[in-house]
């Protein structure tokens, strides 16, 4: 499959990713899975008392792992969780963690034969991921795994604030 058409699968969207109405959405979770701030206390509040009840009995995740829970009040019908890294000094393995956890997030999603999936900025909040990076790392692990695993899913990248949306949208530009 060309990249064209890869990309014709792929969106960028501003906007409240506890809305969207998909397969799965992603939570960029703690490592507790037990809710906490920005999008994963959002994704926690919206789906109300039963996710973080289903998350205690997963007994955490590593980061870069990925977890998959029902999405109770969410439209989304699952919430795949993953801890994305805490940025250091981008020489701390950071690049291969956050790749992990859209590389294992999207594993998921096909394992479980999902159409479609949301993504927030993983790590690119309170995590101190530089968001330029965090971009090129999302999109291009992204792409790599529906390319390799010649696997088609509509992808939306749903970012909350003006600047990682401004970020994603110049991305696209350069590699359409």
């Amino acid at each position: 499959m060309d990249k064209k058409e890869l990309l014709s699968h792929v969106h960028v969207k501003q906007g409240d990713i506890t809305k969207e109405n998909v397969d799965a959405i992603v939570n960029a979770a703690n490592p507790s899975l037990l809710g906490g701030g920005g999008v994963d206390g959002a994704i926690h509040r919206a789906a109300g008392p039963r996710l973080l009840e289903e998350c205690r009995k997963l007994g955490g995740c590593t980061h870069g792992e990925a977890r998959i829970t029902a999405g109770y009040n969410l439209k989304a019908k699952y919430v795949i969780h993953t801890p994305g890294p805490i940025y250091k000094d981008g020489r701390s393995g950071e690049r291969e963690i956050l790749a992990n956890s859209y590389y294992n997030s999207m594993k998921l999603a096909k394992n479980n034969k999902f159409r479609s999936i949301s993504f927030p900025a993983i790590s690119a909040g309170v995590y101190g991921y530089p968001k330029d990076d965090a971009c090129k790392t999302a999109v291009d692990t992204v792409l790599k795994f529906m390319a390799e695993e010649n696997y088609i899913i509509v992808v939306y990248f749903i970012l909350f604030d003006k600047i990682n949306y401004d970020i994603y949208n110049n991305y696209f530009s350069q590699i359409n």
